[in-house]
C-alpha cells in the first residue's frame, strides 16, 4: 500500500525557518517525480517546489531563494527547507508523488504551517 506521510509543520514568526518531511513508502520513489503544494482556504492547491527522478528541480518564484527541496536515500524521504518564512506562507503543505508513466498520483494528509507573529 503506498502511503505519504508529511511532518514537520507548526507555528513560527516571521523571519524563522521550519523544515518539513515527507515520508513515502510502498513503492520505489526514485524514479517518481516528488513535489510539495500549498492550499489556503478559498484557493487552488498550488505546486511549491518539485525534484524530478532525474534531480531536476522547480520552484515556484514566491519562494525562489528561500525554500530548498531535496532528497535523500532511495528517493524516499523528500524535505523542504522553509527559511526567511513571510505570512503568506501559512497554508496546508501536501506531498504528492508522481510517475506521469504509470499514471500514478499519491497524496499525503498534508501538515499546517502557520507564519504569524
Amino acid at each position: 500500500q503506498v502511503q505519504l506521510v508529511e511532518s514537520g509543520g507548526g507555528l513560527v514568526q516571521p523571519g524563522g525557518s521550519l523544515r518539513l518531511s515527507c515520508l513515502a513508502s510502498g513503492v520505489i520513489f526514485r524514479l517518481y517525480h516528488m513535489s510539495w503544494y500549498r492550499q489556503v482556504p478559498g484557493k487552488q492547491r498550488e505546486l511549491v517546489a518539485r525534484i524530478s527522478g532525474g534531480g531536476i528541480i522547480y520552484y515556484v518564484d514566491s519562494v525562489k531563494g528561500r525554500f530548498t527541496i531535496s532528497r535523500e536515500g532511495a528517493g524516499n524521504v523528500v524535505f523542504l527547507d522553509m527559511n526567511s518564512l513571510k505570512p503568506e506562507d501559512t497554508a496546508v503543505y501536501y506531498c504528492n508523488a508522481a510517475n506521469p508513466g504509470l499514471h500514478a498520483d499519491y497524496w499525503g494528509p498534508g501538515t499546517q504551517v502557520t507564519v504569524s507573529s
